[in-house]
């Protein structure tokens, strides 16, 4: 149903952009949302994005990444500037309920029921 790529290992203050590619008509359909897991920690959420329009970031990730989407590719993107050691972590993409996208996405979740996918490594040094 989705599949997460893109992440690798970079330097501190190196780039990726992470890809989320999805099935059918998801991304016209749902609010989406990208989420990290570091070592020990609770997977948390880091920015989000609506159906048409509305974008959110964690404080911590504002001006340094970038949540975009590509519907007639069906792919959902995160681009990451500037990284930091503390970006270290499993990143994830899923379907979030839309009434969350104005909000801080540290508080987001993703739709009852909704599968995690695999999600892509992401290492900065």
């Amino acid at each position: 149903q989705l599949v997460e790529s893109g992440g690798g290992s970079v330097q501190a203050g190196g780039s990726l952009r992470l890809s989320c590619a999805v099935s059918g008509d998801i991304l016209r359909n749902y609010c989406m949302g990208w989420f990290r897991q570091a070592p020990g920690k609770e997977r948390e959420g880091v920015a989000t994005i609506g159906i048409a329009v509305g974008t959110n970031y964690v404080e911590s990730v504002k001006g340094r990444f970038s949540i975009s989407k590509d519907n007639a590719k069906n792919t959902l993107y995160l681009q990451m500037n500037s990284l930091k050691l503390e970006d270290t972590a499993m990143y994830y993409c899923a379907a979030v309920p839309c009434t969350m996208v104005p909000g801080n996405p540290s508080s987001a979740r993703p739709l009852s029921g909704w599968p995690w996918g695999l999600g892509t490594q992401v290492t900065v040094s």
